[in-house]
């Protein structure tokens, strides 16, 4: 049989203050994971803005130094526009392709060390590719469902606007809808990228998992995405007021502002991520943990083994005993 010792009530602050205690446990790994894969991600982030208005300024200046060549306006402007475009693609690819990695290897090393088991560096970037390709058609299949609902509530509102006639009305109304249902789906499969990782599944069925396991934790679930989502907005934001405030005045320590500004946003920006994928991983663990999930994991990996488990007041771990009865 197996006896667990009852977790407390799971909020954000047991979430992130487990998901402190595991990275500071394995600083040195976790700081590699970040320089491999958040770093990169993070630095585009905060660099993209500022490379783009720096293509329209420039495409703005030869404009007006040409400007009577009617002729070469129209060139420009094409040029331009397939300039930002391929830069945008280009964005959209590596913040990608570096987030799924980087999703991999964090929730990998951080569900191992949850346990306690030794992380690895190597099994950890291996991790990140093996669950590469699931990632990214989970990814697919969440945005395709939260396109469709975009796309089904929008045609919904062009046909009433044809019958009543309230367009500005209906529009906001139809956009609180929209918001309210995406917020909504995002809050039942925070957990999915962990069960994508953990549980190796791909594409609905990590959806359909987390929609499960995170029945009576909702307000967890929100919670945590609001508090790093507005984090992080609030980071981007700043990158754009001073690629803004950079373009508009050319003095030696506007620039070198800026650069501090692009090194300590990065910064911040990886610690945020990191610990976003730390604490979505360690949630998924306590959710298992709520619905009795973990001790049966336990049992059969750990059987007639005492294992210490993070279910604690924040300084003293409980002892977990587990054994098995051969009946």
């Amino acid at each position: 049989m197996a006896t667990v010792s009852p977790p407390p009530t799971v909020n954000l602050w047991v979430v992130l203050s487990e998901s402190k205690r595991i990275i500071n446990a394995h600083s040195r790994h976790f700081l590699a994971l970040s320089v491999l894969f958040l770093l990169p991600l993070c630095f585009s982030v905060t660099v993209y803005p500022s490379v783009s208005r720096l293509i329209i300024d420039q495409s703005s200046a030869s404009h007006n130094s040409v400007s009577l060549l009617r002729g070469s306006l129209h060139d420009g402007d094409v040029d331009t526009t397939q300039t930002l475009l391929l830069l945008l693609i280009a964005y959209i690819v590596v913040v990608t392709v570096f987030n799924l990695l980087a999703i991999g290897s964090i929730a990998y090393s951080v569900y191992q060390g949850f346990y306690g088991r030794p992380v690895k560096l190597i099994s950890a970037v291996r991790s990140s590719f093996t669950s590469f390709l699931p990632l990214l058609a989970t990814l697919i299949s969440s945005n395709t469902i939260v396109f469709a609902v975009f796309l089904i509530l929008g045609f919904a509102a062009f046909l009433l606007t044809r019958l009543i006639d309230l367009d500005y009305a209906l529009s906001t109304v139809v956009l609180l809808i929209s918001v309210a249902i995406v917020v909504k789906l995002y809050v039942n499969w925070i957990l999915a990228c962990a069960i994508v990782v953990v549980e190796s599944s791909w594409g609905l069925t990590p959806l359909k998992r987390s929609k499960t396991l995170i029945k009576g934790m909702e307000s967890v679930s929100l919670s945590m995405i609001l508090v790093f989502a507005l984090a992080q907005l609030c980071l981007v934001w700043i990158s754009n007021v001073a690629a803004s405030a950079q373009m508009d005045d050319g003095k030696l320590w506007t620039k070198a502002f800026f650069v501090v500004q692009i090194v300590a946003t990065s910064a911040f920006l990886t610690g945020l991520m990191l610990y976003n994928v730390a604490a979505t991983t360690v949630m998924y663990m306590y959710c298992k943990a709520v619905r009795g999930e973990l001790a049966w994991e336990i049992a059969e990996e750990f059987a007639r083994e005492y294992v210490s488990l993070p279910f604690d007041d924040g300084k003293v771990p409980h002892l977990v005993s587990v054994a098995y009865n051969n009946v």
